[in-house]
């Protein structure tokens, strides 16, 4: 709706306007709701923390992984003690209390297992030096003095023997060597990755400043949704006070609209009702000679004797005078007087101009609130200046600062440890790969000889007969027992040292590990010396412990609830939502502008409409005028008259009277058509001015006073109810941004507890810690010297079984039948 409608209403678009405007003027302006687009929507903040993360390192299934079981099952068998404490608590606060038979009660198992080995260095290599010293006086490795029937079944026997112990060893030392190789390709990455990690979790802290102020700088995202808002703040303001108004002042203006055309049409049919009555009079008096002389000629000449069958019509032509006397109506020229050079003002001007203000009120809202959407944008650089001392104030460095130097100090105290464990295990390595590829000569001197050897014998016809071949065959496996003895000693020291070390790592520290105990030794109070605390150290709280601080980083947890910094730093107070809020609120708050000072009627049109409703048109007795134009022009119908005499002019025998009464017939007529007619057209003319204005005398006075009031009302209301809406489109737009604020400081919040200074990655290195040691090094290290110790251990029966078949490929000295 541009315009109020011009046309006078119907009666029952008249009432609908009525009803309307009355719920208008009497609903309670707070009924209404938020005009402004939609409440305040969810803020999308990117996560892009200055975090390094620390990627997670798991246990990869292997074939081996039963080999690697059934190791740790032996170890669990070697080292059934738990956790030293005492032991270890007094090794670290005073090494001088340690006494060696502690050591040695503990480490019993492997106590046993060097007892075992120092045997089997003793042992074995003397044994080879017997077996020499027998071998140079022809009394061991020899012949066979006599054959027998059971050397045959006996001959098979040491053969699968030895070829078991050769398959058992093979099997053992291609297991040494692909587990050795595996420890070779996992100790460096192992090594590589200690200090790789603190370098990454001392960059992890490092970075915590830098995620704080990235988490500061998403305070972009409300800070631009919210100038966006601020760019339509004005016209929507302007929008919704004229959407919510417009009903009320459209039927404002189409109210004064009808009574100005009340007052045109009115003034128009009055004049109408005056010269029509004035030309009906000077009509009336013009015609009533005309007609009397008419009459009277027609009833001489009815009444004439020659006239035949003349009596019947003459009682209508005696009755033949004038009807209606308009000279006898109310007089409306004291109501004509009254509204002479009405109307003085320009209603349609007037309405115009009404209806172009109140249609500029959206340009007006943008014009008058330009200035504090511009003082609003100024405010939010100070919020963004405010929301900066976040980061500049937040504390998480302080705390942070000892642990990156407690780091910095691991990484330089474990370069020249692992610079030394990675030199050890070249050594190892290079020991390993010589000793099992002995243990492979050794076996291809089995093979070799066990494939001599029988080849020898099936050629051979006569036991005591010479046979290069099986003779070739017993000197491969000397040679292989003489390698077996000169290096088994070499191979169990190998197996001793790589044991002792791979297995108290599994019992001593992977098993503690796996089972949390080596946290509880750290925790408990007094077992670390004060140089060693790391509750002070890492800067926990006093009341936790690292047990503790590694499940909640394992779970997520950030250092801000691991170090517990609300107790010395309160963040919540610093994301109070009015500690940033307040100046841009009030702001808005004390903002005021008239918006709705609208001028419907001006005090000429008010005047106007008073003089028409005191005019005294609801004075005049339209009734008499309805009454009047009741009667007919002409008493008798000329038209009717006029064919009676037709009628009458046939029934004639005597052409005289004939011709008068067709004469008089044409009179009639031409009396009918060029007086009455006219006559009876300016009554219907005015029986319309006298319908319209009987119909809106009645109401006339109270139509204008309702005009008026509501008119009057309207101005007055208007500029109330748009201050109203104003202020409610206003707290509207306040409560959606102050939503966006509390998103954004409820999401730093928590972002500044939970992500931002995780320390997730700590939990994560200590696990990719005992992954690397445990489960990628310790195993394989441990499955390395358990299958060197099963070669080495069945060389024993190896060296058996060579010597005595030896003397099976030999020939025999005495043969007996």
């Amino acid at each position: 709706l541009t315009e109020p409608p011009g046309s006078l209403p119907t009666t029952e678009a008249m009432r609908a306007a009525g009803l309307l405007l009355a719920w208008v003027l009497l609903r309670p302006a707070g009924t209404q709701q938020c005009h402004l687009a939609s409440p305040g929507g969810v803020l999308r903040f990117t996560d892009r923390h200055a975090e390094i993360r620390v990627p997670a390192l798991h246990r990869v299934p292997s074939s081996l992984d039963p080999l690697y079981g059934l190791v740790r099952r032996c170890l669990d068998l070697i080292q059934q003690n738990p956790l030293p404490t005492e032991l270890l608590r007094a090794a670290l606060n005073d090494p001088g209390s340690v006494q060696t038979l502690q050591v040695v009660q503990y480490e019993l198992g492997y106590v046993i297992c060097a007892a075992v080995a120092l045997l089997f260095t003793v042992a074995v290599p003397v044994a080879g030096m017997c077996f020499c010293y027998c071998r140079s006086r022809r009394r061991c490795g020899g012949r066979l003095r006599a054959h027998r029937r059971s050397l045959g079944c006996r001959r098979h026997c040491l053969l699968a023997c030895l070829s078991l112990t050769s398959l058992i060893i093979l099997t053992s030392v291609v297991c040494a060597f692909v587990t050795s190789q595996r420890v070779k390709g996992q100790m460096e990455p192992g090594l590589g990755a200690v200090p790789a990690t603190l370098r990454t979790l001392r960059q992890h802290i490092a970075n915590v400043p830098q995620g704080v102020q990235m988490v500061v700088d998403q305070f972009e995202v409300p800070r631009q949704q919210i100038i966006s808002d601020l760019g339509g703040l004005s016209r929507s303001v302007g929008l919704s006070i004229h959407a919510q108004l417009k009903a009320m002042t459209y039927a404002a203006l189409a109210d004064l609209q009808d009574r100005a055309g009340d007052l045109q049409t009115s003034l128009h049919h009055l004049q109408i009702l005056d010269k029509t009555v004035r030309a009906l009079a000077a009509a009336r008096a013009e015609l009533e000679p005309a007609l009397r002389e008419r009459r009277l000629r027609v009833v001489a000449l009815l009444d004439d004797p020659r006239c035949t069958s003349c009596a019947s019509v003459l009682g209508r032509a005696q009755s033949l005078e004038l009807g209606a006397d308009y000279g006898k109506v109310p007089s409306v020229e004291k109501v004509l007087k009254a509204l002479a050079g009405l109307p003085r003002s320009n209603f349609a001007e007037m309405i115009r101009q009404g209806n172009g203000t109140f249609n500029s009120i959206p340009e007006l809202a943008v014009e008058r609130m330009a200035q504090v959407i511009q003082d609003l944008r100024d405010e939010m650089a100070r919020v963004t200046e405010k929301v900066q001392s976040i980061a500049d104030a937040f504390p998480l460095p302080d705390y942070t600062r000892p642990v990156s130097e407690a780091l910095v100090k691991a990484e330089d105290r474990s370069q020249p440890y692992l610079r030394e464990v990675e030199r050890f295990e070249r050594y190892r390595w290079i020991a390993g790969t010589v000793l099992c590829s002995i243990i492979l000569l050794i076996l291809a001197c089995n093979v070799t000889g066990m494939a001599l050897g029988a080849y020898g014998l099936s050629k051979r016809e006569d036991p005591s007969d010479y046979e290069c071949r099986g003779e070739a065959g017993a000197k491969f496996l000397l040679v292989g027992v003489g390698l077996a003895f000169l290096f088994s000693w070499l191979l169990i020291l190998l197996v001793f040292a790589t044991f002792l070390v791979g297995g108290n790592i599994q019992t001593l520290v992977c098993r503690n590990w796996v089972n949390q105990e080596i946290y509880k030794f750290i925790d408990t109070p007094g077992n670390l010396p004060p140089s060693m605390n790391l509750t002070r150290q890492l800067n926990l709280r006093r009341d936790s412990n690292l047990s503790t601080t590694y499940r909640e980083c394992k779970s997520g947890a950030g250092l801000w609830e691991v170090l517990q910094l609300d107790r010395s730093y309160d963040l919540d107070e610093h994301l109070k939502t009015p500690k940033y809020t307040a100046d841009f609120q009030k702001r808005l708050g004390d903002f005021t502008a008239r918006l709705g000072d609208v001028r419907l009627l001006r005090s000429e049109g008010r005047q106007d409409l008073e003089t028409f409703a005191r005019s005294g048109m609801d004075e005049v007795d339209y009734g008499r005028f309805q009454e009047e134009m009741k009667n007919p022009v002409v008493q008798t119908s000329l038209p009717g008259l006029a064919r009676s005499l037709e009628g009458l002019q046939k029934m004639q025998r005597n052409g005289t009277v004939a011709g008068r009464l067709a004469a008089e017939a044409r009179a009639l007529w031409q009396m009918q058509n060029s007086t009455v007619q006219s006559q009876e057209a300016l009554v219907a003319k005015l029986g319309e001015s006298v319908q319209f204005l009987s119909r809106l005398a009645p109401h006339l006075q109270e139509r204008v006073k309702t005009t008026l009031a509501t008119t009057a009302s309207v101005e007055a209301r208007l500029p109330v109810q748009a201050q109203q809406i104003l202020r409610q489109e206003i707290g509207c737009f306040t409560r959606k941004e102050l939503r966006y604020f509390a998103q954004y400081l409820n999401w730093v919040g928590q972002t500044l507890r939970e992500d931002v200074a995780s320390c997730q990655p700590l939990a994560t290195a200590l696990d990719n810690g005992r992954v690397i040691l445990c489960d990628r090094i310790a195993d394989p290290w441990n499955a390395f010297w358990f299958s060197l110790g099963c070669c080495t251990f069945f060389l024993i029966p190896n060296i058996i079984f060579a010597i005595r078949l030896t003397k099976h490929f030999r020939p025999i000295r005495n043969r007996l039948m």
